[in-house]
């Protein structure tokens, strides 16, 4: 059984400062518990659409649906809360016929809290074909060459049709590595898009967060995350990581920019990612992420569990009659290692389904472990005992 965070007492709601308990723009983040000896926090953020357990996983519905699984098997993971893209869901089916089958809610039938990316990665992703000015980027649809403009209030504007909760603002990704000159500019734009966005924003009932760029120079992050709180979005996510640098190199960028944000409001860590990238994130502070890796990987027979990745189509499990992880829902529980390779092997469609749903599963329980972890002042240990099952080796913040 997947657990959640444990509520605070009275006493601890009691003791929690007013700035640790607000609401902004429909969203109320409630900072519940700091682990006593490390920066992991156990928060809420309500929303009109429900309650998220930070810190917490959104699985990735690109284009409205986690790709293989239905929405109730994503409730049954134990995610509250997902993602979905604006530049996708912009080129097909477009936002009008979104807005006309109901907003993304009732379009994709997930009545949970929804975050929608900008496109600002995909921007930074489909580069060959993008032309970046200060007005906002052109590119070429990757569907069928059409020529598209994204600016920062065409962005909100889309997202403002899909009907998120949490929408975020245009962004200008960097590579790394890159010039200094080449981070600045990126950096400055997206401060510069950022007010642009909050210009443009309208909605009564969609949040906005802010996203911090600068690579990973010290300087250039610090600068962004400054400005962007200045503006005073009711969250911020951290941008630009992930994107080919090495890890301890992430790690150490998050060392110095989660401080720089408010604690009282929640942080996000775009489009991250590994399970021991979750946790060495969540030990410096960071309360929300997303990625494609538990369900692409699940798709390609890669299952992740606390003994570290299992290849399914590796003789060594032809024979085994043990599940993937003990404890899991059904039909998890009911099918074997053995089982699954035979599906991925003879190209059977139901092995990458059930494979995305253990992967959703496996990330929901790691988190609600942690959860679990920082409320009991553990965090430090959790952390150990589970690096030590992925033969991972733990880096403590400097």
């Amino acid at each position: 059984m997947i657990s959640v965070c444990c509520p605070p007492s009275t006493a601890a709601l009691s003791s929690l400062s007013r700035d640790e308990l607000m609401d902004t723009s429909g969203l109320q983040f409630e900072l519940v518990h700091t682990d006593r000896h490390c920066g992991a926090r156990c928060a809420r953020l309500q929303t009109r659409r429900g309650t998220i357990d930070l810190p917490a996983f959104m699985p990735v519905g690109t284009l409205g649906t986690v790709k293989g699984l239905t929405v109730e098997m994503v409730r049954r993971s134990g995610a509250q809360i997902i993602l979905s893209n604006t530049y996708h869901l912009a080129l097909r089916p477009g936002e009008n016929v979104v807005a006309d089958l109901g907003g993304l809610h009732q379009f994709s039938g997930w009545s949970g809290p929804i975050l929608t990316d900008s496109g600002g990665f995909q921007i930074f992703s489909l580069a060959k074909l993008t032309k970046i000015t200060e007005e906002g980027a052109e590119f070429r649809s990757h569907i069928d060459g059409r020529l598209m403009r994204l600016t920062p209030e065409r962005a909100i504007e889309i997202q403002q049709m899909l009907g998120s909760d949490i929408a975020m603002v245009l962004d200008h990704v960097a590579a790394l590595p890159s010039e200094e000159s080449v981070l600045r500019e990126a950096c400055d734009r997206t401060t510069r898009w950022a007010r642009r966005c909050l210009e443009a924003s309208t909605s009564q009932t969609q949040s906005l967060f802010g996203i911090v760029q600068g690579g990973l120079n010290p300087e250039l992050r610090l600068q962004s995350a400054r400005e962007l709180v200045e503006l005073d979005f009711p969250g911020y996510a951290i941008g630009g990581l992930s994107v080919g640098e090495k890890s301890s190199e992430m790690y150490e960028t998050l060392d110095f920019t989660c401080p720089a944000l408010p604690s009282n409001k929640p942080r996000y860590l775009m489009g991250v990612g590994r399970p021991e990238d979750l946790l060495q994130s969540i030990l410096r502070g960071v309360d929300m992420f997303d990625c494609v890796m538990p369900t692409r990987n699940g798709r390609n027979a890669l299952a992740f569990t606390d003994q570290g990745p299992l290849r399914l189509r590796n003789l060594c499990h032809e024979r085994d009659t043990r599940p993937l992880q003990a404890g899991f829902p059904e039909p998890l529980d009911q099918v074997s290692r053995g089982f699954l390779r035979h599906l991925f092997m003879a190209g059977e469609m139901l092995g990458p389904i059930l494979v995305s749903f253990h992967n959703l599963c496996y990330y929901q329980r790691l988190l609600a472990e942690a959860r679990q972890a920082i409320m009991a002042d553990r965090f430090l240990e959790y952390i150990s005992e589970k690096m030590s099952g992925w033969g991972v080796h733990t880096q403590l913040p400097k």
